[in-house]
Formats: structure tokens, sequence, C-alpha cells
């Protein structure tokens, strides 16, 4: 449910009368952001197992796995076709399936992305009403505010609901585990999508985008981006003071952490996109995956 870039691998197909060929079941995959969606499947998932303290009954971590993995891929899918005409006018994804046109019409991928949609919310209001809210919530915040300032909000939104449909289908409730795991979420995002356009800065000026970070000094918006590291770090540490997590957490947070300080600390000291870029990438699986993996492991070692 969070929006993250991809790289176009290779130029799209034509046919003879130079119109892109589709890919089929390839282009209906890849319009859901299968990389983020593996993303936020599995931190909603460990959040599961987080609130059962390391075991869930598979009659809740199946559903639950259904739920978010179906909903962040109808959520994904959502904001790839509400994002296809900014995106045709971007170097870095306009060979993205909807942009290069290999679904015609677009509404086909619409279409399919809300099927996917309304069968995770079943499958949550299955699982409990909050976790339904929160589906539902996650997806409305990632249909709005597109290309815009406040996308980092929804982004937030939309981030956390994984996470919260994955603890209440265990907990039934909320707690001060859930609040530091989603506040940690919080940080995340803008730290994670800023980085990635401060590197491709001049890529989004081009298309029409006029928001934080691509309308500031690329120098002052990587200052941002440098609090955020310390701030995620700070988030890291409260989540292990609050949720009562064990040292093993503690060693992979501070170590994790303070990683992703360094990488920012050399994006603001070289102000380089290549920096920007590693940014982007370390603050993906190696350091949200690796995260959400200690927090499990803490229960189970």
């Amino acid at each position: 449910m969070t929006q993250a870039a991809e790289t176009p691998t290779g130029p799209a197909a034509v046919d003879l009368a130079g119109r892109p060929q589709g890919r089929g079941l390839v282009d209906y995959l890849t319009v859901l952001k299968p990389r983020e969606t593996v993303l936020l499947t599995f931190i909603g998932v460990a959040a599961a197992v987080i609130a059962g303290q390391g075991s869930v009954p598979v009659n809740i971590w199946l559903p639950a796995l259904l739920a978010i993995g179906l909903g962040s891929a109808g959520a994904n899918g959502l904001t790839n076709y509400l994002d296809r005409n900014v995106d045709a006018r971007m170097r870095r994804t306009h060979l993205r399936a909807l942009p290069a046109q290999r679904i015609v019409p677009a509404g086909r991928a619409l279409a399919w992305s809300l099927f996917l949609v309304v069968v995770a919310l079943g499958i949550a209001w299955f699982l409990h009403p909050l976790a339904f809210v929160f589906g539902l919530t996650g997806t409305v915040a990632a249909a709005v505010f597109r290309k815009r300032v406040m996308c980092v909000v929804q982004g937030g939104l939309a981030g956390c609901a994984p996470v919260l449909i994955g603890y209440v289908a265990v907990t039934r409730s909320l707690d001060m585990t859930v609040l530091f795991l989603c506040i940690l979420i919080a940080i995340w995002i803008p730290l994670h999508v800023w980085s990635v356009m401060v590197a491709n800065r001049e890529d989004y000026l081009q298309a029409g985008v006029r928001y934080f970070p691509v309308t500031w000094r690329a120098a002052d918006a990587i200052k941002i981006l440098m609090a955020l590291s310390i701030l995620l770090y700070a988030a890291s540490i409260a989540l292990w003071h609050f949720g009562n997590f064990g040292w093993f957490y503690f060693g992979a947070a501070n170590l994790l952490s303070a990683a992703m300080v360094y990488a920012s600390y050399r994006l603001l000291r070289s102000g380089a996109r290549l920096d920007a870029w590693k940014v982007y990438k370390l603050s993906a699986f190696p350091y949200l995956g690796l995260v959400f993996i200690a927090l499990c492991l803490n229960f189970w070692i």
C-alpha cells in the first residue's frame, strides 16, 4: 500500500504497427508491484506473529496472509492505475505496463485491482471488523493525494494498514506495541519515498511533479532525510522499550538503524544522486524487512 519506485529493465516489445505488445498475465502481475506487495505482506504477517508472541493459529494466520497480500496487491494496482499519466512522462517509469499501454484499456487493470481489494476486505471482515476498517482506510488513503505533498501522509496510513490488520487479527485490540510499530512505519515512509525523489529529482520535475522534496534545493531536502534517519533510530529503540522486546531485537535495531543514519550522513556529505538511491534501496527490505525479522526472532531464540 505504500508507493515505491521501480526501475524498468528494458524496452517494451512492439507489434508490426508499432503498438506495445502485452505480456498477458505477466503485465497483470507487474501492475500490482510485486516487490512492494511482498514487503507489505511480510510486515503484516510479521505483525501477527508479534501479536501472538511468536505463535499464530493457522485459522488466523492464513486469512490474515490472504487479506494483507491481496489487499496490498490491489491497492498497489490502484495506485499504478491512478499514476499512469504521470508515469508515462517519467523516464524511470514510462515502461510500466499501464503507461506503456500493454494493458488496454487501462480500465482492465482498475477492475482487476478493485476485485482484489474487495476480496481482501471480505476476508478482513471475517477476521475482525477492525481489520476491515484498517484495510478500507489503507486502500482509500492509497487512492488520494496522488503525486502531491500529502502523499507521505496517505503513505503512512496505507503503510500501517497491513501491520494493523495482522495485529488486530490476533489480539482483537490495540496496544502500545502496535502504536510504536506504526510510529516506526510513519517515519520510515517519508525517508523511503523522499530519498527516491531526491535521487530522481529532475525526472520528477520534467514530469510536472511539483512538491517537496523536488521543489527544495537538494542540499536542504537531504538535511530533512538526515533528520528522519535519526528519528527512525529513536523510534526503533522506543519500540524496543515500550514493546518490551528482548536484547536480540535491541542489538539488531541498533545495527540496522545505525546503517540508515550512516547512509543518510554519506548522502548529506556528498549530495550525490547515487547516495540518495542507496538510502532508498537500504530502507526497503534490508532495513524494514530485517527489523521485522528481528522482532519475530525475538520470540524464537
